[in-house]
């Protein structure tokens, strides 16, 4: 156990403590007091976002294998506690479920009423959220909580929302954060950041906010010393060597501006199934249709699911869809996340998190067609020069 004494009755912001894994479980346990604490768990052979109330909870012992169209989860029991990338399911259901019920009518006549569903009353607490998943929140939070159109059931999740991330030391090789400027480290933005080190087996905590040091003061811990500022960074510098995917993403939204009509997307309209897998595991994608469903008895339900781009009837207008081929369903998505949410969102709508790489059941690569298109002008570049001498 590290020696947790002498201790100081308060820690303040920016303080960096270190944990042993008894310790860890105690700051765990002691969220559940104050929290509605989600984090990494495993189900159905995949690490996805349940329920936390102590460290055993965790996925300990379990890595992820990732390719595109490829993702694999296994217990090599080594007792790491974040030995994995991201699973499947990102921040994104917890604030924006994937169906939702916005009011409910009952009774007739005089006595017609409309009843809302209740809202969170428990603060939310997300423990092990990645780097470029908070980074897809504050997208969210900016198109959904200070857009044009606030959406309510958000903001009330979003409220009091407290956020421990725990820095990337193992990413998927489809991960391409890095380029995106979203991990794997993270310095702000956070109640308190965790960095898993080894030998001995810790945990390094750093406080991002009052809250954060209020909670870390119920648990025992000890102050961070130079070495474990030391193996934190070989942590974070080994991480980001292992990642092998790229994304240029100077001048991208005018590299897809200047490409509407590249063959690029016949070829990948070739291969693609449609499914919108990637939209729905992407942690920024908040596209939705919105219908009512009447019971038997009259009442009537007006409910919210997620849709997606690569939906034939989400372009619909009358007369027709607006995109009617699978090429330019495509084309909308990518150009959307790369190009024009610049235009609407002030910023990327792609963190690098690589989960449209990873779960697109053929394996299309985001960042191997944006390199091809850049490849292309290139080539062109070097034909003209050639033709000019």
């Amino acid at each position: 156990m590290v020696d947790s004494s002498p201790e100081p009755t308060t820690v303040a912001l920016g303080d960096r403590l270190v944990m042993d894994p008894e310790q860890f479980d105690e700051l765990i346990r002691a969220l559940n007091d104050h929290f509605d604490v989600r984090g990494p768990v495993v189900s159905s052979g995949a690490i996805v976002t349940g329920p936390l109330r102590r460290a055993s909870d965790l996925p300990v012992g379990w890595h992820d294998e990732q390719a595109p169209g490829h993702y694999r989860a296994s217990d090599r029991g080594d007792g790491e506690y974040f030995g994995f990338a991201v699973g499947p399911t990102s921040t994104k259901p917890e604030f924006f479920p994937p169906h939702q019920v916005l009011w409910r009518s009952e009774g007739r006549g005089e006595l017609l009423r409309f009843v809302e569903p209740t809202l969170a009353t428990r603060d939310l607490a997300l423990f092990g959220v990645r780097p470029c998943d908070v980074a897809a929140l504050g997208i969210l939070e900016r198109v959904l909580v200070n857009g044009e159109y606030p959406d309510p059931h958000f903001a009330s999740r979003r409220r009091g929302l407290f956020v421990v991330v725990v820095e990337c030391a193992r990413p998927a090789s489809t991960c391409f954060c890095s380029s995106m400027g979203t991990g794997p480290g993270l310095e702000d933005g956070f109640d308190l950041a965790v960095t898993e080190l080894h030998s001995p087996h810790r945990f390094l905590v750093r406080i991002g906010s009052e809250r954060g040091g209020r909670e870390v003061q119920r648990s025992s811990w000890a102050h961070a010393t130079d070495p474990d500022e030391t193996a934190r960074d070989e942590v974070l510098d080994t991480a980001a060597s292992r990642i092998e995917r790229r994304v240029d993403s100077e001048g991208v939204p005018a590299l897809l501006a200047r490409n509407i009509d590249h063959p690029l997307w016949s070829d990948i309209a070739e291969r693609c199934l449609d499914c919108a897998n990637c939209t729905m595991a992407c942690p920024t994608c908040f596209c939705s249709d919105v219908h009512d469903v009447t019971d038997l008895a009259g009442d009537t339900e007006r409910q919210r699911s997620w849709s997606s781009c690569f939906d034939v009837n989400h372009s619909f207008l009358h007369g027709g869809p607006v995109r009617s081929s699978p090429s330019s369903r495509y084309r909308q998505w990518m150009t959307h996340k790369f190009s024009t949410w610049w235009d609407q969102f002030d910023s990327s709508g792609c963190v690098g998190c690589g989960r449209c790489v990873t779960w697109c059941p053929v394996g299309i690569d985001v960042t191997a067609e944006l390199a091809i298109l850049r490849d292309s002008e290139q080539s062109d570049e070097d034909t003209a020069e050639v033709g000019r001498l």
